[in-house]
Order: structure tokens, then C-alpha cells, then sequence
């Protein structure tokens, strides 16, 4: 079917509708979710990364780059980015100069991996650390998981300190904002959730205390770069990593809350259909609507992410259910998802063998453009 016989107008078509996110004026409602891509050789971004990005780039689009370290103790995947070193930071430069060029959005995701690492990937060979000394299964996720060390309380403040320095580090690189990774289960979800925090002292126990480390480095990174370009992914339902939580919808309404007071940008949250990687099937006909709550309880920009196809999209933008929609694996096949959106068009299917091999190319930034298609 050519592209003549697209005629749907795009002011019809809720995601192809401008938004004002805080100063940035978004002119549709689809985002690029942070995808690891596992292409930045010894967690320096490569040039490459310019093209990838700028490809995904609309003018007023908003963008999330892919999770990167706020430490050389973040760590725990290969060829993951940092943003701690010089070196890195220069590296990003033209990446996020690229995505500019063409009036993209740029946002870093800001990572720390806790637990979900092996001392393989830690600067001296030492333990992972985390909010527990409880271990990921061997195995799990295809992962060798070595035995995490528990966080010292008088260590927390300075694990704090390594996101604000990252967050500064990234508005040096250009970035307009960063997003704390706080999903996934990764260090901050292993703070948040009480499957896994067993501690005892001010950040263990109510769920006040279980969010203290998340809120902290919320605070500490607004302070330095301003609330207006600081957003937070959350995932409350997910058990990624074996990191879950007994009341996910009180601990989602309890960070909404907290989250508002500090006028942060946006709330970035994974709805609970999605596990890891996996989108399970049937789940959003069950429990329809279940970040409503969150929703409601955030004051400022809401974005929703997980298993969105174009029309269920298009309804929840529609009925207020979120302001703006997060796409990852879809937008990775498909370089000009929101033009293919905007005239329905057909979409590229994603190869996931090539998710997280080291090429520049395949499975990166060879997937063709409708035109080309």
C-alpha cells in the first residue's frame, strides 16, 4: 500500500498532537523509550550512536537515551555508556549535538546497576553493592549475578553524590534533562521494594524509609541541574531481576506523591504488563487503566511505556490516561515511527537476535525508512 493511500489527517491522531512538557514544546506525544544497545566499547559512546539517534529524531520529539553509568561501580552489562569520566562526557558531545541539529529532545538516563553485576564489571574485581547482601539466582536471565555487598548507611550519601555529579556531567555533554533510572531492578528498585530491601536502619522497613534513597537522589539532582529538566522511571509492578515489591500499587502512589512535591519534569512509569523484556499477553485487559492512580497523583507531565501498539496508544492519550507514550522496540525497528504513525502505515519487525550484539550497523542503524521500505 503506498503512501497516497494514507489519508488519515494527523490532527485526528491523538499521538500526533503537540505538547508543552515544562519549557519544551513537544510537537507529538511519541517518545523513544532508553533501550541498552550494548555498543559503547569500554562504556565510551561511539560515533556511530550520532546516526542512530538522529535517525530516531523529529523536530519536537522527545528522546530518552539508552541507560548509562553513573560510576565506574554502575556497571553491569557490556558495552554499556558511562557518564563519569571526561572521556564520556566529550564523547557524547556530538551525539546529542546530532539529535539537535534536527530539533530533537535529548534526555540521559541515568543508571546504577547494584546487584545486577558480577565483580567482573567492578573497577577492583570487588562485590557488587546494593540494598541487600541477598544474591540474584546464578543464571538468571543468562546473567552470572556474583553476591552483592550491602550499602554501609554512612556509604549512601556518597552513591547519591555519583548521580548528581552524572546529572551535571550530562548538561555539560548538551543533554536538555536527564531521567533517573529507578525501574528494572536496579539499585534504586532494590531500595524501593521489600522482596528485597531486608534493611534495618532509616532506609529499610515502611515504605517511607524504602524510598528515602530514590527521593534523595531526586533531591540531590534537581538541586543541581533544576527540577525542570529532572524526570524518574518507576516500575512498582514489574519483577525484573527478581526485585518485586508486596503492594506495588501503594508504593507507585506513595513516589507519585513524594515525586510532586519536587516538581519534577515528568514520571516515567512502566505499566505492569511488562516483565524485563517480555510483554505479557492479556494482562492490560485485566487490570485496565492501573496507573491511573499515579497518574492522577502526579502533578506534572505522565509518561506511560510497556507493550503500547499505535491504537491502544492513541486511546490513552486520547482519554487522558497519560500525556505522552514511550516506544522501544517498535521505534528501534522503525527509525520514523511517528511519521508511519501519523499516516498508518506498515511497520518494520524487529530482529531481537540483534538487540544487543556490538555491530555499528546491523540491527542498529541499517533498519530502512518508509521511503526506502
Amino acid at each position: 500500500m503506498g503512501a497516497e493511500n494514507y489519508n488519515k489527517p494527523s490532527d485526528t491522531i491523538p499521538l500526533i498532537t503537540p505538547y508543552k512538557m515544562g519549557q519544551f514544546d513537544l510537537s507529538h506525544r511519541i517518545v523513544l523509550a532508553p533501550l541498552t544497545r550494548n555498543r559503547a566499547y569500554n562504556n565510551v559512546p561511539q560515533p556511530q550512536a550520532a546516526l542512530y539517534y538522529s535517525q530516531r529524531t523529529t523536530k519536537g520529539g522527545l528522546l530518552i537515551a539508552e541507560a548509562t553509568g553513573v560510576s565506574d561501580t554502575a556497571q553491569g552489562y557490556r558495552d554499556t555508556p558511562g557518564i563519569w569520566t571526561k572521556e564520556q562526557v566529550e564523547a557524547w558531545k556530538p551525539i546529542v549535538d546530532a539529535v539537535h541539529q534536527k530539533g530533537g529532545i535529548f534526555f540521559l538516563q541515568m543508571w546504577h546497576v547494584g546487584r545486577v553485576s558480577n565483580c567482573g564489571f567492578q573497577p577492583n574485581g570487588q562485590a557488587p553493592i546494593s540494598s541487600t547482601d541477598k544474591a540474584i539466582t546464578p543464571g538468571l536471565d543468562g546473567g552470572e549475578w556474583s553476591p552483592p555487598r550491602r550499602l554501609r548507611t554512612d556509604e549512601i550519601p556518597g552513591i547519591v553524590n555519583d548521580f548528581r555529579l552524572a546529572a551535571r556531567n550530562a548538561i555539560e555533554a548538551g543533554f536538555d534533562g536527564v531521567e533517573i533510572h529507578g525501574a528494572n531492578g536496579y539499585l534504586i528498585d532494590q531500595f524501593l521494594k521489600d522482596q528485597v530491601n531486608d534493611r534495618t536502619d532509616e532506609y529499610g522497613g515502611s515504605l517511607e524509609n524504602r524510598s528515602r534513597f530514590a527521593l534523595e537522589v531526586v533531591e540531590a539532582v534537581t538541586n543541581e541541574i533544576g527540577a525542570n529538566r529532572v524526570g524518574i522511571r518507576l516500575a512498582p509492578y514489574t519483577d525484573f531481576m527478581e526485585c518485586s515489591d508486596s503492594n506495588p500499587d501503594a508504593l507507585g502512589l506513595y513516589m507519585a506523591n513524594a515525586l510532586s512535591k519536587y516538581n519534577i519534569l515528568y514520571l516515567h512509569v512502566i505499566e505492569p504488563r511488562v516483565i524485563g523484556a517480555r510483554v505479557l499477553q492479556g494482562v492490560e485487559d485485566e487490570a485496565p487503566h492501573r496507573l491511573l492512580p499515579m497518574r492522577k497523583a502526579f502533578k506534572n507531565t505522565f509518561i506511560a511505556a510497556g507493550g503500547y501498539t499505535r491504537s491502544k496508544a492513541n486511546q490513552a492519550i486520547a482519554e487522558n490516561y497519560a500525556d505522552l507514550i514511550a516506544f522501544g522496540r517498535m521505534f528501534l525497528a522503525n527509525p520514523d515511527l511517528p511519521r508511519r504513525f501519523e499516516l498508518d502505515a506498515p511497520l518494520n519487525k524487529y530482529d531481537r537476535s540483534t538487540f544487543y550484539i556490538s555491530d555499528q550497523v546491523k540491527g542498529y542503524t541499517d533498519y530502512p525508512f518508509l521511503e526506502e521500505a
